[in-house]
């Protein structure tokens, strides 16, 4: 029968330990009869297959369920036997075949490549498939026969052991086969134990050969290709138990002293897990020995991190087998079977995501404690000797359990500074590992990080591990490595040709203490470095659909309090040598300044402050103070080696480097911690999509060095502060704040509290209903905002700020944290490098904005740039505040430019002054501005930046520019200002200065491509120029007023230009009128005519018209003289009344007879004569005359005109 039993364990009546008691309990539903097979061995997969292997040669599956009715919960599913094993079945028993079969006597499962290897007792190997996520059918895949016979030399065979023991040899055969994890090897699949020692690998890959992957294979197609073949890769010779085997310290040994009784091994068992092997030799009847086969950790590793080919094979000449440690130990009685003993589960659990996550291992959270346990131990003691305890197999013999513990190298070394061992196995113990591993050993021990609560490391070996990681007898120095010239060939004196030598640039190399450090600290930070912090869970893992997912920490928080607590321990141990002057490091770190900082920008840069030539952290002293760091290939030949001191130094400042990173390691466990414990998932939820796609690629690097890190850790601060002093929240700042201030400093510090302190008082403030108690609470958290500026979130706050109306906070904090951002106010300097200043602008801008918004927001104009700061994290959404009346508006604003204007920012007050004119206030900008507001509106009109940046000047000069001077071409926006400007002289009465001003906007030039100035609109400034100029000469200024003396010659200016610009303006309606007279006649007379000689010159006066619209726009351009009116528009259009407006309005005095005027009537009169007789001359003479009359006589010459007329009536008479 085949019967399922459930095993049930109970814990200790003190809660201990958890599997104190343990019972076994039938499960009737789950019993099946075996249909006369007997079963030899068992195996299980990680998914839950069981599967079952009969002594008739065939592999069953137990399939069982938990369905109920009419099915069975329980059967069994032969696998191997096909068609015929079932018919044979049926017709002919089993008890009743006397066939020869070959058992199956082992069951192994590769549970992470998914195969399943059966061995015989004849020592045939079969390889079956399960499929690529083990769940596939079983598939017969490969066999192989006669592996005990491969004694080929390139496979390693076995070693000549004399004629004696050859004659004693007999045949060999396979007696265990143990899978080869993924972390040992990526090629190799199996190995297989032979009786006589012998260790064959083999491959399921056909692409592997003797000599190593081929054809491209790599180790991660070599996981994923699904078995075909099954063939020997190399054999390793069975283990050296001669004498000199094992590693011995005086009395202390790593492996025993093994006995030479025999050369020729007889193994009868054999256990292979995780590179370590266990063989049961058979001896005497009553007894038998366990030999310990383990890698020899003096020597160093394989830099494939794995069992390479090249190593475990003997083939080759001048190769040498991998150094391995053989411990035999004596056991009463057979051993029967052996197996590991798993880590205690809470450690298990806790290690294994670190781990385990950090390869690339498949699967791992669906693997076995088996699996995982396998995968820990194959890296080996001396990269997992920090965390995981003594590893411990139990061996079953005839006469009773027996528990190995197998020591660690720290654990050697922990007993030889325990038992006051002489100095020389100290020096020995050092050699053997090496400088580096020995250091990092005392390490482990000076700082307590070794996992092993059965051997708590005392305060004596605690102080010597110290003492020896100090000691430079052990350690070394730091020195100089090459620079020596090495010979390519040998000559000797006067015989051959010297080509020259191989000169190797001498580098420093670090003493073993450093090396130690950085072994140590990289193996505790292995499982994190480059993994991210977090991962998301739900149906999608596209980056495009994170926000479909949740967010959570990759490691438990198990996982990272036993990480943080072994390496805050590290950085405890390196801190507490320093402030001792203990060692090289404590007493050379106390020389100098360490200041830095270990965060680096975008850019790749360490933001490292100036510390002066030869201190910063992470340079290299160079000789000669400020050359930079290290010298280039250009001046290689004026490089000079280092010093002992400068040596001294480098190191230790490594070593300050490292301490700080172990110390900003833990503080960002112990932050994960906590984010973890308040779930981390809903803090995410505050971010935008964008930042949550950053945490969800963030890796523990990227959050501990960069500058992203640090923005993506202070907004989940943020958010677990909004956790507790939001309107729902579940306590206050303090409940919080201590746990984040004492584990993780450097994420927030004093700084941080005060301003959630002063958050969470405006989060009453909200609340509140009572009006005083809500403005003491807005004081309050202004106070504690005004300490530290630097830290303010003023978009938070400020819109905080906005919603209880106290704008106080709303003008002084941005303007704080400007100051605080640019202190050395880089920004109105220039003497500086400009780029350096637009950054420094820049930074100020975006406080500014802050107080510009609420002008926005009061003003009812949308915040277009809102969503442009930087500054902490969102906003939470709140209730949308009630609207003001129009004169609480209008109060508010006149608060907040009041509150400016007092701040002593000129680079402010210009931004301010910019958003009022954009937003139209110019009367409360006219009234409230300070007296900075003239310097900036004359700069403004002088020079307007085309990106629309702000443009500070340091000297503006604030006296008019000379009224002589050359007409400037302006803009729109350089004439608002102007405009500006000139009403803030009328407001101020400083009506010359108005006067001056109004004269430059209506004698400006146009700008190419802008909007044309119209005549009338330069009329108006005019006007308006001359009423100001009439109302300085119209007010008397007294003694104690602040007003303009009269200025005649101004006004005698302007009334002069105003006169010529009212001609400009009769000439330019005089063009128009005559093009649009000659454009009225073309088109009414329009009939075709056959006539070669018409009375109308048609063309003529198509140019005429043409001529005429040119030159009304050319005198609409611009304000022209009174010579070019006269001479370059009046008279050639014979405009003759206009001509003699002119001559009159200039007092024109020619010749003495006054020929010119005489001249100009003539023809004048001769023009309306044409057009409608004497009557019409006489209707001229009426109109021009009164506006000549009464003259001087020279203007109005009547007795010329008189006798014109009389003459033209006298010819009309006589005509008829």
């Amino acid at each position: 029968m085949l019967i399922l039993l459930g095993v049930c364990c109970s814990s200790s009546g003190d809660g201990i330990d958890l599997y104190a008691e343990l019972s076994l309990q039938p499960l009737p539903e789950y019993t099946i009869p075996s249909d006369g097979v007997t079963m030899t061995c068992v195996a299980c997969t990680d998914n839950g297959h069981i599967f079952l292997a009969g002594r008739d040669s065939h592999i069953y599956e137990l399939q069982y369920s938990t369905r109920s009715g009419w099915h069975r919960r329980c059967r069994k599913v032969c696998l191997t036997g096909g068609l015929s094993n079932l018919i044979s079945r049926w017709v002919l028993p089993n008890v009743l075949k006397f066939g020869a079969v070959d058992p199956i006597v082992e069951l192994v499962i590769d549970n992470e490549r998914y195969i399943l290897y059966a061995r015989t007792q004849e020592s045939k190997i079969q390889v079956f498939d399960l499929g690529k996520n083990g769940n596939g059918p079983l598939k017969k895949v490969a066999e192989e026969r006669n592996l005990s016979d491969q004694r080929d030399g390139r496979y390693g065979g076995s070693r000549s052991t004399g004629g004696r023991a050859a004659s004693r040899l007999s045949k060999t055969s396979i007696v265990s086969i143990a899978t080869v994890s993924t972390m040992e090897s990526k090629w190799l699949h199996l190995v297989a134990v032979a009786s006589d020692g012998r260790r064959m690998y083999l491959t399921t890959t056909p692409s592997i050969g003797t000599g190593g992957p081929v054809r491209g294979l790599t180790g991660l197609n070599a996981i994923h290709n699904r078995p075909s073949v099954l063939k020997v890769v190399t054999t390793r010779p069975s283990p050296s138990i001669g004498l000199g085997s094992g590693i011995t310290f005086g009395s202390l040994s790593i492996s025993g002293r093994p006995q030479a009784d025999s050369l020729v091994m007889k193994v009868e068992t054999a256990y292979y897990s995780g590179g370590l092997l266990l063989l049961s030799e058979s001896s005497p009847a009553t007894t038998s020995r366990v030999l310990i086969v383990n890698r020899d950790l003096t020597l160093p590793l394989m830099t494939s991190g794995s069992f390479a080919l090249a190593g475990v094979g003997t083939t080759g000449r001048g190769t040498r087998p991998l150094r391995e440690t053989v411990s035999p130990l004596s056991v009463e009685g057979r051993t029967l079977s052996i197996s590991d003993v798993l880590p205690p589960p809470e450690r298990e659990a806790a290690v294994q995501a670190s781990v385990l996550e950090s390869c690339d291992s498949g699967n791992i959270g669906e693997s076995s404690e088996m699996t995982r346990a396998k995968k820990l131990w194959a890296r080996g003691d001396l990269a997992t000797q920090h965390l995981l305890p003594r590893r411990r197999a139990v061996v079953f013999g005839t006469m009773g359990l027996m528990e190995i513990v197998f020591n660690r190298p720290v654990d050697i070394l922990q007993r030889l500074l325990d038992s006051n061992a002489p100095r020389s196995l100290l020096e020995d113990f050092f050699q053997r590992f090496g400088p580096g591993e020995a250091a990092a050993m005392c390490l482990l021990l000076a700082a307590r990080i070794i996992c092993d609560e059965e051997n708590i490391v005392s305060n004596a070996v605690a102080e010597r591990a110290a003492e020896a990681f100090e000691d430079p007898r052990v350690v070394g120095m730091p020195q100089m490595q090459g620079g020596s010239a090495l010979t390519n060939t040998i000559s000797t004196a006067g015989v051959g040709f010297n080509m020259g030598q191989v000169v190797q640039d001498a580098e420093p190399v670090f003493s073993g203490a450093h090396e130690g450090l950085c072994l140590c600290a990289s193996r505790l930070l292995w499982p994190l470095w480059e993994l991210p912090v977090m991962i998301v869970k739900g149906e999608s893992s596209d980056d495009m659909q994170i926000d479909d997912g949740v967010i959570v920490c990759r490691l438990p928080i198990e996982t990272m309090q036993i990480l943080e607590n072994k390496i805050r321990s590290l950085e405890q141990f390196l801190r507490s040598r320093r402030n001792q002057r203990r060692g090289l490091y404590g007493r050379v770190v106390g020389l100098g300044d360490m200041a830095g900082s270990i965060l680096y920008g975008a850019n790749g840069s360490f933001g490292i402050k100036d510390q002066g030539a030869g201190r910063n952290l992470f340079n290299t002293p160079v000789r000669g103070g400020d050359q930079g760091s290290i010298p280039t290939a250009s001046n290689k030949r004026q490089r000079v080696p280092y010093n002992p001191a400068e040596l001294a130094a480098m190191e230790v400042r490594g070593i300050e480097c490292i301490r700080r990173l172990l110390r900003r390691s833990g503080e960002a466990l112990l932050l994960l911690q906590l984010l973890s414990q308040h779930h981390v998932a809903r803090l995410a939820q505050s971010l935008d999509s964008n930042l949550r796609r950053k945490l969800a690629q963030l890796t523990f690097h990227q959050f501990v060095c960069s500058d992203e890190g640090d923005q993506i850790a202070t907004r989940l601060v943020a958010a677990l502060m909004e956790y507790y002093i939001g309107p729902d929240g579940r306590g206050t700042v303090d409940d919080i704040s201590v746990k984040l201030r004492e584990g993780c400093p450097s994420y927030y510090n004093e700084s941080d509290y005060r301003f959630f302190q002063a958050v969470e008082c405006l989060e009453r403030a909200v609340v509140t209903m009572d009006s005083e108690e809500k403005e003491k609470l807005a004081k309050e958290a202004l106070d504690l905002l005004v300490k530290v500026p630097e830290t303010a979130d003023l978009l938070t706050v400020c819109q905080r700020f906005e919603e209880l109306r106290f704008y106080e906070a709303v003008v002084e904090l941005p303007l704080q944290k400007a100051r605080a951002l640019d202190p050395a106010e880089d920004a109105i300097n220039e003497q500086i490098d400009p780029n350096r200043r637009q950054a420094a602008l820049a930074l100020r801008e975006q406080c500014y904005e802050v107080v510009m918004n609420a002008l926005r927001s009061l003003k009812g104009e949308p915040g277009q740039k809102r969503h442009h700061t930087e500054f902490g994290s969102p906003v939470r959404h709140t209730a949308s505040r009630p609207l003001l009346d129009q004169a609480s508006q209008e109060r508010y604003i006149r608060q907040i430019i009041q509150l400016s204007v007092r701040w002593p920012d000129q680079a402010f007050h210009e931004y301010l002054y910019r958003t009022m004119i954009e937003l139209g206030l110019e009367n409360e900008l006219l009234e409230l501005a300070g007296p900075d507001l003239v310097p900036f509106l004359q700069s403004a009109s002088r020079e307007q930046s085309k990106s629309g940046n702000l443009i500070i000047k340091s000297a503006m000069p604030s006296a008019p520019s000379s009224i002589t001077r050359t007409r400037q071409a302006l803009n729109l926006e350089q004439a608002k200002y102007l405009e500006l400007l000139a009403r803030y002289y009328v407001y101020k009465r400083q009506h010359v200065l108005a006067a001056h001003v109004l004269l430059r906007l209506s004698e400006r030039r146009q700008v190419e491509g802008g909007e044309m100035l119209t005549l009338e609109q330069r009329y108006q400034y005019l006007s308006n120029a001359v009423l100001q100029a009439r109302s300085a000469c119209s007010t008397h200024a007294t003694v104690n007023s602040m007003v303009d003396h009269c200025d005649n010659g101004l006004l005698e200016l302007l009334e002069g230009k105003l006169a010529v610009l009212r001609f400009q303006m009769k000439i330019k309606e005089e063009l128009e009128r005559i093009a649009s007279r000659v454009e009225t006649a073309g088109l009414g007379d329009s009939s075709p005519s056959n006539d070669p000689f018409p009375a109308r010159n048609i063309v003529a006066e198509d140019a005429l018209a043409q001529n005429a619209k040119e030159k009304a726009t050319e005198i609409s351009r611009e304000l022209k003289s009174i010579t070019q009116v006269y001479n370059e528009y009046a008279v050639p259009f014979e405009l003759w009344e206009i001509c003699l407006e002119i001559l009159h309005f200039s007092n024109y005095a020619g010749d003495a007879d006054s020929g010119i005027m005489r001249e100009t009537w003539a023809r004048l009169l001769d023009q309306a004569l044409s057009r409608g007789g004497v009557a019409e001359g006489c209707s001229v003479l009426r109109r021009v005359g009164s506006k000549l009359y009464p003259g001087d006589g020279v203007s109005l010459p009547l007795d010329t005109i008189c006798l014109h007329l009389e003459k033209a009536a006298l010819v009309l008479l006589e005509e008829g």
